[in-house]
């Protein structure tokens, strides 16, 4: 759609942007803005408390943007001069104000408006289903099934505030659409969209190739951005419909309206058939490659990282991978048969391509770690010991959900001599490791991810090791 403006500050990586760094003093000037917000906001106060003994997670990871005055300091500084000193960059200027977006970092923009108001919007699945949780009338700015719909749910004035006057707390729901006033969408495009989110939940699974038309016959009609944003919410729902952690966490996220609003990324596994393929599919949703994803030789696999700006959505695909093939173009070009099978090329043959049948090997959302581990044991949901646990990133996935695997697959996997007998028989017994949740916490605005811890985590996920411990309990 025309009227929707592409993150063009986040558009064109370059190398320069695959080392990602930390930015201590940016994250110390967006929580204080959040602080700052949450004192003078008591809904805001009474939200982020929820979240936290709820949900585990925190307000300022559902964050879609930050507003301020245009006569807003921050220590007596200037708003615009102490963002960009510390790495915010003009996103854009239009109508809504003037957009600052750290490049470098994971934050939320930060938007410097004509208005005297102080402005927090948390990004949600469904703004009704958010008024509804909370029991609220509100209004709701925009058409039902549009890419883009808005209500105002708290507003107070501050005494003395140098970021605005009025403290206003919005909930938003976004299907690609960047801008902050409404979509221009025809009810004729809002008609399309709903059969097409309809169709992605229900597409058949069984080829790349019918998925491909599905894609581009979605994006013909409404866009790369909005079919994008409806793709992925129709396989993050396809996922955890076979993952009970994730059943039990969305849930409890849905309790307070929100949904998965706070997924960092989404993992798909593929064989070295069909990397390239699924390759292919994700960029015609306007996803572009972003840093490789490597683990070292003696792992035996990587992964191409993808961004799509205008949704926010980021995937990691892996695949088995050996040293030499990262001097070639292994996104594009494709990979040549291997008759070895690594982890991920195992886990391919014995419940399916992840993009099709099987589903993601898991999905990555943002908590508070040590609370969300807490609670999900509590629950009767145990996590694996955390693969990553620095004080900007702290990374571990939830006990593995067991898979029946159809015979025909463990006999290929045998005859092949990917697997023993003793494993055949257990998978046949038992199933194998499919998938799981993985809980994350970024501090310090890292947008990266660990290359050397996660090899461990990986190994212990294959389902060669895991077999024998029954039902993925000391995968």
């Amino acid at each position: 759609m025309s009227t929707n403006k592409p993150v063009s500050a986040e558009t064109d990586f370059d190398d320069n942007s695959y080392h990602w760094q930390r930015h201590p003093r940016a994250s110390q000037i967006v929580g204080q803005l959040v602080r700052q917000f949450s004192c003078q906001s008591p809904f805001a106060e009474r939200l982020r408390l929820a979240m936290r003994d709820h949900t585990g997670t925190r307000l300022i990871d559902w964050l879609d943007h930050i507003g301020i005055c245009q006569d807003a300091t921050i220590d007596g500084v200037k708003a615009e001069t102490a963002l960009v000193d510390v790495g915010f960059v003009t996103l854009r200027n239009d109508r809504d104000g003037h957009w600052l977006q750290h490049r470098g970092g994971l934050f939320p923009a930060v938007v410097i408006g004509d208005d005297d108001c102080f402005r927090l919007a948390i990004k949600v699945d469904c703004v009704d289903a958010f008024l509804k949780a909370h029991q609220m009338q509100r209004e709701i700015t925009g058409q039902a099934g549009s890419p883009f719909r808005k209500s105002l749910v708290g507003e107070s004035t501050a005494q003395s505030s140098s970021l605005g006057s009025a403290a206003k707390l919005f909930v938003c729901q976004r299907h690609g659409w960047t801008n902050w006033q409404t979509s221009e969408a025809t009810d004729e495009q809002v008609l399309l969209a709903g059969e097409l989110a309809c169709g992605f939940q229900s597409r058949p699974r069984q080829n790349f190739d019918s998925t491909k038309q599905l894609i581009q016959g979605a994006v013909a009609k409404i866009g790369a951005d909005w079919a994008c944003d409806l793709f992925l919410s129709a396989e993050r729902e396809y996922w955890q419909n076979r993952n009970q952690a994730a059943r039990i966490q969305r849930e409890r996220q849905d309790r307070l309206g929100l949904g998965w609003g706070n997924h960092d990324h989404h993992t798909y596994r593929s064989s070295r058939a069909h990397f390239a393929e699924l390759i292919e599919c994700l960029e015609l949703f306007g996803f572009v490659c972003r840093e490789r994803f490597y683990a070292g030789g003696q792992a035996g696999w990587g992964a191409q990282v993808l961004e799509q700006t205008n949704t926010g959505i980021v995937i990691f695909a892996d695949v088995d991978l050996s040293p030499e093939e990262l001097t070639v173009d292994f996104s594009h070009d494709g990979l040549q048969p291997n008759p070895k099978l690594g982890t991920v090329g195992l886990w391919c043959q014995l419940h399916g391509e992840a993009f099709l049948k099987a589903g993601m090997h898991h999905l990555e959302c943002q908590f508070d770690f040590d609370v969300a581990r807490r609670q999900l044991a509590e629950l009767g949901i145990e996590t694996m010991e955390p693969f990553t646990d620095f004080p900007h990133l702290r990374q571990a996935f939830t006990r593995g959900e067991i898979w029946p695997v159809a015979s025909p697959r463990i006999q290929l996997a045998l005859q092949e001599g990917w697997i023993t007998r003793q494993q055949a028989e257990s998978f046949e017994r038992d199933g194998a490791v499919g998938s799981h949740l993985e809980i994350l916490e970024r501090n310090d605005g890292f947008k990266g991810f660990n290359q050397t811890g996660v090899s461990e985590i990986i190994r212990k996920t294959d389902p060669r090791h895991s077999q024998s411990r029954h039902q993925g309990h000391d995968s």
